[in-house]
Formats: C-alpha cells, structure tokens, sequence
C-alpha cells in the first residue's frame, strides 16, 4: 500500500477515535455541544493526533490508552483555531473550506466553544486514568499537554504574536512564536506518545527536539503556502498574513531561503528520529511528507 493510501486509512481511523470523544448534541446547552462538534470535526490533518500514536507505537506503545490523549490534543488544536478566526484576532470567514466557527454560531457562542473544548480535553485525557494504564504515567501526560497548551507553550506563544500585530518582528522573537505557537502542541503530542509508551528520559528530551524541528518547519511551510497557495486548495484565505501585516518566515528571509530552510529542518528532525534504537517507516514518512505538502 502507497504511503498516501496508508495515511488516508489511519487518518480515519484516528477520526473515528476523535470521534468517540466528542459529546452528545442534546440538553438545554446543546447550542455548544454543536459548535464545539462543528469545529472539530470540520476536517484537517488529524496530524497531532496521528503522530502521536505512531510515537506510541515507535517505542513499542501498545493498549488503548494513548486514545483518550488522541482525542484531547486535536481538541486543545481546534480550541485555538477558533479563536485565531475571531474579528478580534485574524478575522478569518473560512477554514478547511468551511465557514469558521464564529461565522456559523456568532462571536459569543465561538469564544465559549474554543474555551469548552480547551477544558473537554483534560477532562477527557483524564479518562486514560480509567484505562488501567500506570497512573504516573497518565498523570505526566496530562502534565505536559496543560504545560505545553498553556503560558509556556501555545498561548504564550499566541500572546507574543498578537502583541506584536502590526509591528516589525525581529528573527529571534518570530522563532519564540513560532516555538511555542505551533510547536508546542506538536511537542505534546510526539512526548506523550513516548511517555505512555515507557520511552526513557534521555529518549523524551530526543522525542521533544523532534518534534520542535517538526514544528517549525510545519509553521514555515504555512507561511510558504499562505503565499503561494489557493484559497481552493488551502481551504482557507491565503494572503491573510499579508491582510493582517504579519511578519512571518517568509518576508524575513524571503521564498528561496523559507523553503531551503523546511528541507533542512525537517532533515534535522529526521536524524534525531534515525538516532533513535527504533524503527517506524510510517512516520519518518509522515515528517517527510510535511515538507512538501501542498495544503
């Protein structure tokens, strides 16, 4: 089976279990039960999820305890992609070819679904507590998805960023954004995996340099497609980061030098992943598959 093939089947298969998480569309406050369903099942990569199973399953990762984490991560990413959309962030009318969430439901009902979802998810991670998994090691994982979503990671990185709207970002501040914006999560997911999986300290902290080279080459690649891709094929805007005079990778060192950049990057998160006593052919090919990626 052609990698393209085998992604398309896993990439469902972790919908489905995305899926199971999500809540029941009914009671008095159903209003936000569908919102938050809208959001998170509106499409996409499933990409965080993805790679953190097959971290799991690199270190020999194997039971259903790793699913409760799946589901959170992909919640935790959708929270914030509500709130990017918002007027008073990228005023964005559209993602994965969809209305964005606060065009469907309204600001208000928008903000309370990103906030929902990005407390659903440790109350859903804290399911794996039930999954008779080793508590501690349970107990760190949800550790690291709060420390990595939060201050010191995802919403820190956000707060620089919307901080800096409007102004010239010098390099070593947009490689903090970038850091701790998009990589974060990416580290949470790829450390959780390897957590839970039993993987050793020194086996982690390789895990999370991983997963920070992937991260920053996944945003720079972003920034390459916001200017050279389709609304159509993107399933978003392009020129937003132009709309809304961002600094981004590409108008600090330019196209040549941006793609240059995510080829090198991503071949330095290929050899921490080769340095590694283990082997999984599908996710070297899933990193490889992030550099050239057209949407």
């Amino acid at each position: 089976m052609e990698f393209r093939e085998e992604y398309a089947r896993r990439t469902r298969e972790t919908e489905a279990i995305v899926s199971s998480y999500m809540p029941k569309e009914e009671g008095h406050q159903k209003t936000i039960f569908e919102a938050m369903n809208y959001s998170l099942m509106a499409g996409g990569k499933r990409l965080r999820p993805l790679l953190m199973q097959e971290t799991y399953r690199l270190f020999g990762g194997e039971g259903r305890v790793i699913e409760p984490f799946m589901a959170a991560i992909e919640m935790i990413h959708t929270s914030s992609l509500i709130h990017d959309d918002l007027p008073c962030m990228d005023n964005d009318r559209f993602r994965r070819g969809k209305e964005t969430t606060w065009v469907k439901f309204g600001e208000d009902m928008a903000t309370l679904a990103g906030d929902a979802l990005l407390i659903y998810a440790i109350e859903t991670a804290a399911k794996a507590f039930a999954l008779g998994e080793d508590a501690g090691r349970v107990g760190r994982a949800i550790a690291i998805l709060a420390e990595k979503t939060g201050i010191y990671g995802m919403i820190g990185g956000q707060t620089v960023d919307v901080e800096l709207t409007d102004q010239a970002i010098p390099k070593e501040k947009l490689d903090f954004i970038y850091r701790l914006k998009t990589g974060a999560l990416l580290e949470a997911a790829m450390m959780i995996g390897a957590v839970l999986a039993k993987a050793t300290e020194a086996q982690i902290q390789s895990v999370e340099k991983m997963a920070a080279a992937v991260g920053l080459a996944f945003q720079i690649q972003d920034d390459i497609l916001d200017v050279t891709s389709t609304q159509e094929i993107l399933g978003k805007p392009v020129l937003s980061d132009e709309k809304n005079h961002k600094t981004t990778y590409v108008t600090l060192e330019g196209i040549e030098k941006a793609k240059s950049d995510v080829e090198r990057i991503s071949q330095e998160a290929l050899s921490y992943l080769k340095a590694l006593p283990y082997e999984n052919a599908f996710l070297e090919e899933c990193i490889r598959m992030l550099m050239t990626r057209e949407k």
